[in-house]
């Protein structure tokens, strides 16, 4: 039996975590599988010491690369027990819910054992009013994105869970770690075809640390729900270029109705500044949300954003062509004016920036 423990700045809570889990040795054969992303606090030299210690810990550190969801994603791949459980490592979850999800996989039958912080017998201690709000909202959202099949489910979003390997690899091999959560992405790629159960989840408050939730993961969560409602067909990435694309039309018409009306400039004055201003927010968005795992920083920020609006430059002078011609030749109407060369650089502009910019396909 594998444990998958995804872990960031955990120093705090790894050590009394796994003194916990190691106990199971007695039940099960066991592996720990500590997945590290290069934790600045020294998470990765801690669990190696005990690894020396105790040869079921296995630390796999991962530099250049981050996530959680790719960090369960890898642990996964790499375990090499029959059933294996994904837990958090800030002590949230519980380790006496591992033998409890694992009796249920088996009595069951089942592929997956979700440990659900909402299930009737559940206890939460762990959450505020206010993340549990947003948690059983976000719950709502994921359950009307994801087949019928799942529709009882009541934490789609948990971060624990228990899965039979020969069954889920497949699956497991298909999620995409830019998801929000891996759970949500591994129901969805599944497409209803998963025999699950829940079981009652106590969930705790963490001893160390903080909460990793931000907005760039509310913004994963969005980018998630609009994925599996597009039935996967639309990439994550373009849809999430295309919803900050979105907020730049926004800045592109207020800032031409602020130079035109405050300033007094006229339409084709105002135009190319606007385009300017927006396509610089359009950057500094996509950097921090986009493709915040590539995320740029410091001297290569500004670096970017030379590139970012080199890159554009040819559609930038499109839509300040076609908008302007919009406006002398169809129709003296400023928005649809706008809007006209705006939608003609989307596509060049996505595909352009993620190459040369961000370095990704």
């Amino acid at each position: 039996m594998s444990i998958v423990l995804p872990a960031y700045n955990e120093r705090g809570n790894i050590e009394p975590l796994l003194s916990q889990l190691l106990v199971l040795q007695q039940r099960f054969a066991l592996e720990i599988l500590v997945v590290d992303d290069d934790s600045p606090d020294g998470t990765a030299d801690l669990v190696r010491q005990l690894a020396h210690r105790q040869p079921a810990i296995r630390l796999i550190r991962r530099v250049g690369r981050a996530g959680l969801a790719s960090a369960i994603k890898e642990g996964l791949l790499d375990a090499t027990g029959d059933l294996a459980v994904v837990m958090d490592s800030d002590g949230q979850h519980p380790p006496s819910a591992v033998i409890q999800a694992l009796e249920a996989l088996i009595a069951a039958d089942a592929d997956l054992v979700i440990g659900s912080r909402f299930h009737q017998e559940a206890e939460i201690n762990g959450l505020s009013g206010r993340r549990e709000a947003g948690s059983t909202w976000a719950n709502a959202a994921a359950r009307f994105s994801l087949h019928r099949a799942y529709a009882a489910l009541t934490d789609t979003m948990s971060g624990f869970f228990a899965l039979r390997l020969d069954r889920c690899l497949p699956l497991v091999r298909a999620v995409d770690v830019n998801g929000f959560k891996f759970l949500y992405e591994l129901l969805a790629v599944s497409k209803g075809r998963l025999r699950t159960q829940e079981v009652p989840l106590s969930f705790q408050p963490r001893s160390y640390g903080a909460s990793k939730l931000d907005l760039a993961i509310f913004w994963d969560f969005l980018i998630s729900i609009l994925h599996s409602l597009s039935f996967r067909v639309l990439p994550r990435r373009a849809i999430s270029f295309g919803l900050v694309g979105a907020s730049g039309v926004a800045v592109q018409l207020l800032v031409t109705q602020v130079l035109m009306v405050g300033i007094r400039l006229g339409f084709e004055q105002a135009l190319p500044v606007a385009v300017v201003v927006a396509a610089s927010s359009n950057y500094l968005i996509n950097n921090a949300l986009t493709f915040r795992f590539q995320r740029l920083a410091g001297a290569a920020l500004l670096r970017g954003l030379l590139k970012f609006l080199l890159v554009a430059s040819l559609p930038v002078l499109a839509n300040v062509g076609l908008a302007s011609a919009y406006y002398s030749f169809v129709d003296r109407d400023t928005f649809w004016a706008q809007l006209a060369g705006i939608l003609v650089v989307f596509v060049w502009n996505y595909a352009a920036s993620s190459r040369f910019v961000w370095n990704t396909p």
